[in-house]
């Protein structure tokens, strides 16, 4: 492993991905998540990524809002599809996950779903970084907090 500004997303991503059918219900969907011990499932739409749905979707869309779980899992997906690219960087991922306030991360390789990165793979490598890691995304940070209060942008 290289250095946290340099590390990839290939470098820390989870390869194995679960991917559904948008027609499937949201019922049988649960039960595959529950399955293959997954916290989220990629919507697929004529081979392609549509959505993800996330154990936080359950929640917030079945649960508190009583939906019924033999409506179609495309119902409560959340899209547009937010993902990054295999090559992009682990901080890269960071900052659009942040941005988006999203906590899992589809990659793509062309059109293909080749993976998924989480909050929770960021903060494992937070736990092994080194000190000019550490520093390094300190500074990475304030450079983004102040350039929002810069008046040239």
């Amino acid at each position: 492993m290289g250095s946290a500004k340099t590390m990839t997303i290939e470098d820390v991503m989870t390869k194995s991905v679960i991917s559904v059918d948008a027609s499937i219900t949201i019922n049988e969907a649960a039960k595959m998540m529950e399955d293959t011990k997954v916290g989220a499932v990629i919507v697929m739409e004529n081979n392609s990524p549509v959505g993800i749905v996330t154990d936080r979707d359950f929640a917030i869309k079945v649960v508190a809002q009583a939906c019924p779980v033999t409506l179609p899992i495309k119902q409560i997906m959340s899209s547009p599809l937010f993902s990054i690219n295999l090559d992009e960087s682990v901080r890269t991922a960071a900052d659009l996950m942040y941005g988006r306030k999203i906590m899992k991360l589809p990659v793509i390789d062309g059109e293909n779903v080749v993976g998924i990165i989480t909050a929770r793979d960021i903060v494992s490598l937070l736990a092994v970084c080194t000190e000019d890691d550490v520093r390094d995304m300190y500074f990475h940070s304030v450079v983004k907090i102040f350039a929002n209060y810069s008046p040239y942008n």
